[in-house]
């Protein structure tokens, strides 16, 4: 027989609750929801009354303790603990806060210690595969093009910090050109993309990210241009926000159900 997995998720918003009715329903073979640590405990168990198979609410060390698998979807405020208690319970972490894993360098060596192990899903980019072969010989430049809704951005720390305005914009307006690690720092709600990006390919101070605010589209849209000595390729996507969080794509969520479903699909399709 197939082995089970026990799931734990921290943070129940829409990314969160999503995976957790998806494992409720069956929809993911061999995988048990046995805990979720959320901020608003009240909300969550009402959010998890008419599940079949009720998880304890607790707290993240508790979910880390008895879960083999712990999904991230909370915010990168509370990341740190989600890591320290993951990595030394030697636990398996899917992080949708992938630009949060930049400050843990050690906590990341830390896990070869600990058998704990740290997947980054593709989340709501594209061609991670393809970066990662070329990423095995030579690349030579990796660059990414955010665009965005205005208010999909409003509100990020860097946009505060530099008295950066998005309202009423009639045109798309760059407002962040720099490396990987400082727009994970300046836009943690945004661009969890550039992190994953530079972890698949040349680190977060190579990759190159550029930010725009453009009121003419309502999706979100990130192009990867890649120059390697195996490949020279460029690619595109556009991401249906969500409803309940313009800062996030509908992708987000399915792109975590994708990865947790690698652990027992009997063939796998891409590196």
């Amino acid at each position: 027989m197939s082995k089970r997995y026990k799931v734990g998720i921290v943070g129940l918003g829409a990314i969160g609750l999503q995976i957790a009715r998806t494992i409720d329903r069956g929809n993911l073979s061999n995988f048990d929801l046995v805990a979720i640590a959320a901020r608003d405990e009240k909300k969550a168990a009402k959010n998890l009354e008419n599940f079949d198979h009720i998880p304890d609410i607790t707290c993240i060390r508790n979910v880390c303790a008895s879960a083999d698998v712990i999904v991230e979807c909370a915010p990168a405020a509370i990341f740190g603990t989600i890591i320290e208690e993951t990595i030394e319970a030697g636990k398996t972490l899917i992080p949708a806060s992938v630009g949060a894993l930049l400050p843990y360098p050690d906590l990341i060596e830390r896990a070869k210690s600990t058998g704990a192990r740290i997947i980054v899903p593709t989340g709501a980019l594209i061609g991670l595969d393809a970066v990662r072969a070329a990423a095995e010989g030579n690349i030579e430049t990796i660059t990414l093009k955010t665009r965005k809704p205005p208010n999909g951005l409003a509100g990020a720390p860097f946009l505060v910090e530099n008295k950066i305005s998005v309202e009423n914009l009639t045109e798309a307006k760059l407002v962040f050109d720099g490396s990987a690690r400082d727009g994970a720092k300046g836009f943690p709600a945004n661009v969890n993309v550039a992190a994953a990006l530079s972890l698949a390919g040349i680190g977060p101070d190579k990759t190159k990210l550029q930010i725009w605010a453009d009121p003419s589209i309502d999706r979100n849209m990130h192009t990867i241009t890649v120059e390697a000595d195996s490949a020279r390729f460029t690619m595109t996507i556009e991401n249906i926000p969500t409803i309940e969080n313009p800062k996030t794509g509908k992708i987000t969520a399915l792109s975590l159900i994708a990865t947790l479903r690698r652990f027992t699909e009997p063939m796998i399709a891409g590196t």
